[in-house]
């Protein structure tokens, strides 16, 4: 008996060694690879497994030959979009200049010039500008999203597909398995494919399947493109917010969507084509996909970087983007985000600017739709609140809309929370947009849901009871797991 012991806490900590050495070799960010090993080393064979299940962004040996293949089509693409790469700025050593530098460096992706952008404030004037372009949709509507709810404006939306497709526009519909599960089993998703729709789960999640890859990598991308010529960039998932999640105490859902038409839209059809192909790796139908598509017009002046991330692409790029966004602020920072549980680099940054004298805001919901989050963001808040940064609450539902405005001149606008699971594991995609005019209506927008938010005060930002200190603490540990 004690020899079957024996063994059985030998494996054990062969495990917890040998797993805790591999953190450690990883050199990831500091907080997430002591959350690791905390997790390994106090938790007998749960701690290992946990790892091995969720430790690894895992695309599997499927996706990596996708994006060797891809490289081909990369290097066609750049050399398509050269003639539209923006790069006579007013001043060269101007904040967006170096900014636009520091993206393309980070991402790869290049600022393009002569977009029109037009910001869409609520799911009204969202779903009724959607439906618009896709009922005058003359070749091809794809998108990509990740929850489709089932009822109200979205059954609208469905219609406008429908008949779409009836009359011979190649719709491709996109939606993340696990986020969209129910439309998936839907009868409007088997009336899509019935009138002519291709209609596919992103990253379906089964047990055979967790083998080969991370299972919970989740499609989280925001994205409508018609005709690859007109683009539609944001947080709004179809689903309508007066019946999405009704009862659940948050209230209705908050969103903005940008209609961006120009060469940007090639940058997003790009994207687009990547996580529809990869789905099927249907590689012949993707050899012909420069060929079948049209080259989108100059339609305005402003110069936009399509910026996407997620597992495959540099797990740093985005964050250092961020960075060196906030500290290029001189005197207006603003951000809203659902989620707010940032690493410490992000936290740290912020702080500055506000020490620095810039006025930054940070707005978010005063009531989310997980615990966890609310448990590990709070003392973030708190800190920033007492560090001079002004944390505004917004009361009137659940704020979804992420964004980021710098100086009046440049924004980032799209799907990215500031959280863990947005910046490490999901597929996000964000739009760097340098323009005063739309960076302006985006402020506008900033402020009116200031203007419906709590400001968190110092009182407020004082500790609270010794409980509550203590879960959130203990939260807090694994917050860069979430």
């Amino acid at each position: 008996m004690w020899q079957s012991a024996a063994w059985i806490l030998t494996i054990d900590w062969l495990l917890r060694i040998g797993f805790a050495t591999h953190v450690v070799m990883r050199r990831q960010a500091i907080g997430i690879s002591l959350s690791w090993l905390m997790i390994i080393l106090l938790f007998p064979f749960v701690g290992p497994a946990v790892y091995l299940v969720l430790g690894e962004n895992w695309l599997g040996i499927r996706r990596a030959k996708w994006a060797a293949e891809m490289r081909q089509h990369y290097s066609a693409w750049e050399t398509r979009q050269t003639p539209w790469v923006h790069d006579a700025w007013p001043q060269p050593l101007s904040d967006p200049a170096q900014l636009s530098r520091i993206v393309t460096a980070a991402s790869g992706e290049r600022p393009l010039g002569g977009n029109r952008l037009e910001l869409l404030d609520s799911a009204e004037t969202i779903f009724a500008s959607m439906i618009a372009d896709i009922d005058a949709a003359t070749s091809s509507c794809n998108m990509e999203f990740y929850i489709w709810e089932v009822g109200g404006q979205a059954d609208a939306f469905c219609d406008s597909l429908a008949a779409a497709a009836s009359r011979g526009i190649r719709v491709k519909i996109l939606v993340d398995a696990v986020g969209s599960r129910g439309f998936l089993r839907s009868d409007q998703c088997a009336r899509l494919r019935a009138a002519g729709a291709e209609v596919r789960g992103a990253l379906p999640v089964w047990p055979l399947r967790a083998l080969f890859y991370r299972f919970d990598l989740r499609m989280h991308r925001k994205t409508l493109i018609v005709d690859d010529r007109i683009g539609y960039v944001g947080s709004q998932n179809i689903a309508d917010p007066k019946i999405f999640r009704n009862g659940a105490g948050f209230g209705e859902w908050v969103d903005a969507m940008a209609r961006v038409v120009g060469p940007a839209v090639d940058s997003l059809s790009m994207v687009f084509f990547e996580d529809w192909h990869f789905e099927q790796t249907d590689y012949a139908i993707a050899n012909r996909w420069e060929s079948d598509r049209p080259i989108p017009a100059v339609a305005g002046h402003v110069p936009v970087q399509v910026v996407p991330s997620g597992p495959g692409i540099e797990s740093e790029a985005i964050v250092q983007i961020l960075l060196n966004a906030i500290y290029m602020a001189d005197h207006d920072l603003m951000i809203t985000t659902p989620y707010f549980v940032p690493d410490e680099s992000l936290q740290r940054a912020l702080i500055s600017a506000a020490r620095r004298g810039v006025r930054v805001t940070l707005i978010v919901p005063k009531r989310v739709d997980s615990w966890l989050v609310r448990f590990a963001g709070r003392p973030f808040l708190r800190e920033l609140a007492l560090a001079g940064v002004t944390v505004a609450e917004y009361h009137r539902g659940m704020l979804h809309t992420k964004s980021i405005t710098i100086d009046h001149d440049t924004s980032f606008f799209g799907s990215l929370n500031l959280d863990p699971r947005s910046l490490e594991l999901n597929f996000e995609l964000m739009l760097a947009i340098y323009d005063e005019t739309f960076t302006r209506q985006l402020i506008a927008l900033q402020q009116e849901y200031v203007r419906d938010c709590d400001l968190l005060t110092a009182d407020q930002a004082s500790a609270p009871r010794f409980a509550i200190r203590f879960a959130e603490s203990c939260v807090r540990l694994v917050s860069p797991l979430l």
